[in-house]
């Protein structure tokens, strides 16, 4: 769940709790399976619908920009010092091309199993399309910042190619 959501199962429930003494949820009924702890199964209350729909309508209504620790990072952190920046970005940039890859996949394999309706695909496509905007935001920002380098003159850190082993050679371990 944390993967997925970013909330923890302790949080969930802390906020379930939290939920019901504010009339906006209602245990329903507990129910218990096999040596597992007892859960309990909540129904949203006429007062939870009307704040959900009021959430809603401000989500989808009301663009907003939430705090960008890659901006904070790139802009306060010191990461443009020495050439740190370019090698975490293009490590930002590989990790993002294969969400949008397996997302893509996923929305694919999906679609052709009949499971998803429009809304899931346009909750998959966002998904893919956010990250593939970034992609593209890093790959004009790091072209940006290697020429910027090389007009002051300092050297970029583009990756070097790999050297070949010689056969029969130890493999080093990769250290971080």
């Amino acid at each position: 769940m944390a993967a997925w959501g970013g909330v923890t199962v302790g949080a969930l429930y802390r906020e379930m709790r939290a939920l019901d003494a504010e009339g906006l949820i209602a245990a329903v009924r507990t129910e218990t399976e096999g040596r597992r702890p007892a859960r309990t199964i909540y129904e949203i209350t006429p007062e939870g619908r009307r704040e959900l729909g009021i959430l809603r309508e401000q989500a989808l209504a009301q663009p907003r920009q939430a705090p960008d620790a890659v901006a904070v990072a790139l802009a306060f952190g010191g990461v443009g010092e020495g050439g740190v920046a370019l090698p975490l970005l293009r490590v930002r940039r590989d990790v993002l091309q294969r969400e949008v890859e397996g997302i893509a996949a996923e929305r694919a394999r999906l679609v052709t199993e009949g499971a998803l309706g429009a809304v899931d695909v346009a909750v998959f496509r966002r998904g893919e399309l956010l990250r593939a905007a970034e992609v593209a935001w890093i790959d004009e920002t790091i072209l940006a910042l290697e020429g910027e380098a090389k007009g002051r003159g300092a050297p970029t850190t583009k990756r070097a190619p790999k050297k070949k082993q010689a056969p029969g050679a130890p493999r080093r371990k990769r250290t971080r």
